[in-house]
């Protein structure tokens, strides 16, 4: 155990380091592209600081080493907008202190003990919640990257890293027949607070698409009129759509007969057959009315995605209780999503694909506990979000890491947040169905 943390802390640095050096000036490093960000200064150092306080205070009862930045980099001391005005540590001496909090780190892993009565050490949860918790950051800064504009600070992979694509036109919709299933887990060592208990849900039956909405499906939506018809938006999807003068996914734009996309500061056609990607949930839910469909709710997600109906059990990936590389587009390998008909071997019991990886899904549940929920190890991870403010998505995005994505992984954001690796898939009622 402690050397596949050592191994994983290793990991996700060189990961956060690649993100915040190279082609990147210490200006770029201290910039705001956006108010909805944070310097990718402040990443930096936040993760260091948060693994200070997790794993040397806490975990190993180390005294604290930088007190008085403490509240700089706490997440709910200053929102994002308000942070490029911190006397934040700039870039070199930020470098600095993450790499003293790391050796520290590891001199004190040797004394820890992960089969105590202690539930921060126990499994090595408090461990596995300082990586995750990095990876997650590192995706917010590759957002940050896709807001930046100028030069190029992230270059596609070598095309050996490309996928084979199965022949299109296999895609469609499976049934997925009513019954209870298990939802959630409650054995996870590494699992965060809102994705337990396991506790069985009882879902009637339903389809659910097989692949998430491609650009060609999405466009279709757009050519008919989508964003004009208010019959297809709720209200205040319709007061957003408007206000915003939004007409077509974020980064997006028109050149004669073609539309072309934003992607890392360069431009380039959309690709057909990508899932559409930079949607906020209002947008997918009026595609989704616009197609006589509807988003799924949590549980159809997980069931389709995690529940097989031949053993009867939930599995922890779609395709089983071991992660495999090579079943799903994650860990930033191919800088976008993949196309339709991909990661074939990726698929759940019923034959849904790409439920991780690719683009997160929007689902339609707000973001709740579960029944016998508990806050741990502190309530601003989940708790403080909970409520009709926030929907939940489903599933990983090509950015995310597959240390930081499960089956039972639940994500939650704002209803109009685009600049998130955002798509989704549809479902619909069982009695919809034609004869």
């Amino acid at each position: 155990m402690k050397e596949l943390i050592a191994d994983e802390l290793g990991a996700v640095r060189d990961r956060s380091l690649g993100l915040t050096t190279g082609a990147l000036d210490e200006d770029e490093l201290t910039a705001q592209v956006s108010p909805l960000m944070s310097p990718l200064v402040w990443d930096l150092a936040h993760v260091g600081n948060y693994e200070e306080l997790w794993l040397l205070r806490a975990a190993a009862g180390i005294d604290p080493m930088r007190p008085e930045i403490d509240t700089l980099y706490d997440a709910f001391e200053h929102p994002r907008a308000e942070r490029p005005k911190l006397p934040l540590l700039p870039p070199q001496e930020a470098r600095q202190y993450i790499s003293t909090v790391r050796a520290k780190v590891l001199d004190s892993l040797n004394a820890v003990r992960f089969d105590t009565g202690n539930p921060l050490t126990r499994g090595g949860f408090v461990y596995g919640m300082v990586v995750q918790h990095e990876h997650q950051h590192d995706e917010t800064m590759l957002a940050t990257h896709q807001l930046r504009k100028g030069a190029p600070a992230l270059l596609d992979p070598p095309g050996a890293l490309l996928v084979t694509h199965a022949p299109v036109g296999q895609s469609g919709e499976v049934l997925i027949e009513a019954g209870p299933f298990e939802m959630g887990t409650s054995d996870d060592p590494w699992a965060y607070d809102n994705e337990r208990p396991a506790h069985m849900v009882d879902v009637p039956a339903y389809y659910i698409d097989v692949e998430p909405v491609t650009n060609a499906e999405y466009m279709a939506f757009m050519e008919a009129g989508g964003y004009d018809d208010p019959r297809y938006w709720t209200s205040k999807g319709w007061q957003w759509r408007t206000e915003g003068g939004k007409r077509a996914p974020a980064f997006w734009t028109r050149e004669g007969n073609t539309w072309v996309r934003r992607r890392f500061t360069r431009t380039e056609p959309v690709p057909l057959d990508e899932p559409v990607q930079h949607v906020c949930w209002y947008e997918a839910d009026a595609y989704a009315r616009w197609a006589g469909k509807r988003l799924p709710t949590e549980a159809e997600w997980e069931k389709a995605a995690r529940w097989d109906p031949y053993a009867q059990r939930s599995r922890q990936y779609p395709w089983g209780d071991v992660y495999e590389e090579g079943r799903a587009n994650l860990g930033q390998r191919l800088l976008k999503p993949s196309g339709t008909g991909a990661y074939e071997s990726g698929a759940s019991a019923y034959g849904v694909r790409r439920m991780l990886g690719d683009v997160w899904e929007w689902t339609s549940s707000d973001f709740h506990g579960y029944p016998g929920f508990r806050s741990f190890p502190y309530k601003e991870y989940s708790e403080v979000f909970f409520g009709p403010e926030y929907k939940v998505l489903r599933g990983g995005s090509w950015a995310t890491h597959p240390l930081a994505v499960r089956g039972t992984f639940r994500n939650w954001d704002y209803p109009i947040r685009r600049q998130i690796f955002s798509g989704f898939r549809c479902a619909r009622d069982a009695r919809d169905a034609h004869p």
